[in-house]
């Protein structure tokens, strides 16, 4: 795991010593186990939590445990470096000095930080970083106001916020909310201290979250002398439904429910337009606009209150919001959010290649999005979009090597543009530090994203190796799933339920195996394929229907009966809709659930590369390239490249690089 001894050492002395007290204090306390947590979501279909999946993945695992070993680590070092722990230090009086980093979005990343470690620990225990946390939360907790109120920035100077574009009138709190982020923190600290305390039943972190969160309930509504005020910066409403999932406090989700309700209400304190979602009330919205982090961020919580209040008009807003933005508004990649101009989406079919901004932290929102829309219907539309959005759009945000990252992922560049805030090429790290952090928070949680159930079906949803503990309803069984995914299409699965049972188990059917690009009708396959996927059973190849996009199993189980199925892997040309201007007479490779690109490291002349209907194509695999991939080979005629899977370019230097290649008879 973590080498602990080059994380900033000094500082981290100087946190363990201030918050020595703190931690006896809470390791006192009884811990709490989360079986006990309110199981109050209003989905009917529930995660398998990460603690009863062990990933084995030759292509999930080492993405996974960079982050457990280099990434979390440098992170720390890099928050150290520039004093996210300090400003806490400060705030609370234990240290003397001004405000260090540049966002007053910097808490932020901390909590992030903590809440990816948390969930580290869920799936890999490592009592060194477990202390490390309480050191680090301590800390936290030293720079907490009485009342509850946690922005390290505003408590240690309110008048001299750290970035000039945040406006300060009279220097007190919740000036200028659209930029101030007191909620966006607030948000992130009440996301990490639920994972924090379910991966470890502490409550040191949760009860510097509920104080704080209880300042907001006071704070904000429409009652005598509380502020009627929305969130700049969404994410605050999803953060307050977790508290109430395991307190059962309903403050906290009636306060979600008011930030929600009151977006677009011309009476509050502030007007953010279109920019944060903020021109009409939500339950009118149907375009996805603005800000793409902020929007997806809010658009989870939407969802979140469609789940608990069965909220019909909710439920019709989530819905046309997700279909403009997967008919009208996204890239092939999954990614999300056309322009540098506010980080935002553009008008619908505005999706440029070189200048896409397609966020990492608007990509890693999409999927909590999309997850919930799952848990929510079933419907196996969202994890073919959340698995396009994985495999492409989110660790495309990281390199192989675990410590540069990308801001932006754009679907092609010229070597020159500078893309990447402010770099054609990743950066070790950002002033805006966001997707690094949020990389931390997210890959570490993939375990629970394999496996759902509901009653007594088991949805398996994505294909990776692992061993997993399964509760139904009624039943437990434990699944071996082996496959070489994303590389190959064939996957095992071995079903050991604890007695003879009968249960269904409905095994996604991914879109690109049953000729689907993505939802939505925005990219479509050039041609058809007739490889059909297969399914067998205990040796036995079965004559089964794709039942809305499953192969749905209902049996009586045994021990070791074993499942085979085949998505039949071939490479696949892509084309948009003739409404995307930019990528017409273009096509895009793809080779299952991956999306290839051609990059300058590879291929003497990227824009000499042609495509046309005698090029021959072949996959290879390149087990000494970039970790190891499979490349796609194509030729025409003497003319030669060499493609790779979107998420491994620019791990090799500066360079032109193309997803979308020009086709011509």
């Amino acid at each position: 795991m973590i080498n602990y001894k080059y994380i900033g050492i000094t500082v981290i002395v100087t946190l363990i010593i201030a918050c020595s007290q703190t931690r006896k204090t809470t390791e006192a306390q009884t811990k709490e186990v989360t079986d006990k947590t309110l199981l109050i979501s209003g989905y009917p279909i529930a995660p398998v939590a990460i603690s009863k999946v062990k990933i084995t993945d030759d292509f999930w695992l080492p993405i996974i445990k960079r982050v457990q070993e280099k990434t979390i680590e440098y992170a720390i070092q890099k928050c150290t470096e520039e004093g996210r722990f300090e400003n806490f230090l400060i705030a609370g009086g234990v240290k003397k000095g001004t405000v260090k980093g540049k966002m007053p979005f910097d808490d932020s990343d901390v909590y992030k930080i903590i809440e990816g470690a948390s969930n580290s620990l869920i799936s890999s225990p490592d009592p060194k970083l477990e202390v490390l946390l309480d050191s680090l939360i301590g800390i936290i907790k030293t720079g907490q106001e009485k009342d509850g109120y946690l922005t390290t920035w505003r408590t240690i100077n309110p008048a001299k916020p750290p970035a000039d574009w945040v406006k300060v009138d009279k220097g007190v709190r919740w000036e200028y909310m659209n930029m101030s982020h007191e909620e966006y923190n607030a948000g992130h600290m009440y996301e990490a201290a639920a994972v924090h305390f379910k991966a470890t039943g502490k409550r040191n972190f949760l009860d510097i979250a509920l104080k704080n969160a209880d300042l907001f309930v006071k704070t904000f509504g429409e009652g005598n002398g509380q502020i009627l005020a929305v969130p700049g910066h969404q994410i605050i409403e999803t953060g307050l439904v977790k508290l109430y999932e395991i307190t059962g406090k309903k403050d906290y989700l009636k306060l979600a429910k008011f930030f929600l309700d009151h977006r677009g209400d011309p009476n509050k304190k502030e007007n953010y337009k279109e920019y944060a979602q903020d021109h009409k009330p939500v339950i009118q919205q149907d375009e996805v606009v603005g800000h793409a982090v902020r929007a997806v961020y809010m658009y989870a919580g939407m969802t979140d209150i469609v789940a608990i209040y069965k909220d019909k008009s909710y439920r019709e807003a989530v819905d046309k919001l997700w279909n403009n933005m997967v008919e009208k508004k996204i890239y092939v990649t999954g990614g999300i959010g056309a322009k540098h101009d506010g980080e935002a989406f553009g008008a619908n079919y505005e999706l440029p290649n070189l200048t896409a901004y397609n966020e990492t932290c608007a990509a890693i929102g999409s999927v909590y999005w999309n997850n919930r829309l799952f848990n929510l219907t079933g419907d196996v539309k969202y994890n073919d979009l959340l698995e396009r959005i994985m495999y492409n759009a989110v660790i495309s945000g990281m390199s192989l090597k675990g410590t540069e990252f990308f801001y932006p992922n754009p679907l092609e560049s010229d070597g020159k543009y500078n893309f990447n805030m402010g770099a054609c090429t990743r950066s070790g790290w950002f002033d805006c530090s966001c997707c690094p952090t949020n990389l931390i928070r997210f890959i570490p949680a993939i375990p629970g994203l394999i496996y759902a159930q509901e009653k007594e079906t088991l949805f398996v949803n994505l294909y990776m190796s692992n061993n997993a503990d399964i509760t139904l309803a009624n039943h437990r069984l434990k699944i071996n799933q082996k496959t070489n995914y994303p590389w190959d299409g064939k996957v095992k699965l071995d079903v050991n339920p604890e007695k003879e049972a009968v249960f269904t188990i409905k095994l996604r059917v991914p879109g690109w195996a049953r000729n689907e690009v993505m939802p939505g009708g925005l990219y479509s396959y050039k041609d058809k394929s007739s490889a059909l996927p297969t399914l067998v059973i205990n040796g036995k190849k079965q004559d089964v229907k794709i039942t809305d996009g499953y192969f749905v199993i209902n049996r009586k189980w045994n021990k070791e009966d074993k499942v085979e199925v085949n998505f039949p892997m071939n490479i696949r040309e892509v084309v948009a809709s003739d409404k995307i201007v930019e990528d017409q007479n273009k096509i895009a490779l793809e080779y299952g659930p991956l999306v290839y690109a051609v990059e300058e490291a590879d291929n003497v002349n990227v824009d000499a590369i042609v495509l046309n209907s005698k090029t021959s194509l072949e996959v290879k695999a390149q087990p000494n390239l970039l970790k190891g991939i499979y490349v796609i080979q194509g030729a025409n005629g003497k003319d030669k490249f060499t493609a790779i899977p979107y998420y491994t370019w620019s791990n090799r230097g500066i360079g032109k690089m193309k997803v979308w290649l020009p086709k011509k008879e």
